[in-house]
């Protein structure tokens, strides 16, 4: 799963730029913008989860 997290990150940031370059509406570009950040913020939370030590465990 932290693998997953960790490819996530950066199609999030290349849906950001594509937005960017893409669009010239900046409506558009807003909402593509919000949700490569959310794309992001996902992939950076399923990274950190997977890091994560599961109850009961130690790092011995």
């Amino acid at each position: 799963m932290k693998y997953a997290g960790l490819l996530v990150l950066p199609a999030g940031f290349f849906l950001t730029v594509a937005a960017l370059v893409l669009f010239s509406g900046s409506a558009q570009r807003a909402v593509f913008v919000v949700c490569g950040l959310a794309v992001e913020a996902l992939g950076l939370g399923v990274a950190v989860r997977g890091h994560m030590l599961a109850r009961g465990e130690s790092r011995r």
